[in-house]
């Protein structure tokens, strides 16, 4: 284990990781805020009302 070290810099590789799990952590973050199901700050979304567009139509006057 000590060879790869001797390769890669420890405190460049750290820094590097902790940047993409960062990173990657945040995307999954705002993945799932943008779904119905988990976003838990919102909270579901209320589907509009359809009985107002699904009233039948008036009679026509004669």
């Amino acid at each position: 284990m000590w060879r790869i070290w001797r390769l890669y810099d420890p405190l460049r590789a750290m820094v590097a990781q902790g940047v993409f799990l960062f990173g990657l952590a945040a995307m999954i973050h705002l993945i799932l805020l943008s779904t119905d199901r988990f976003n838990w700050l919102d909270g579901p979304k209320k589907a509009p009302s359809t009985s107002a567009q699904n009233a039948p139509m008036p009679a026509p006057k004669q």
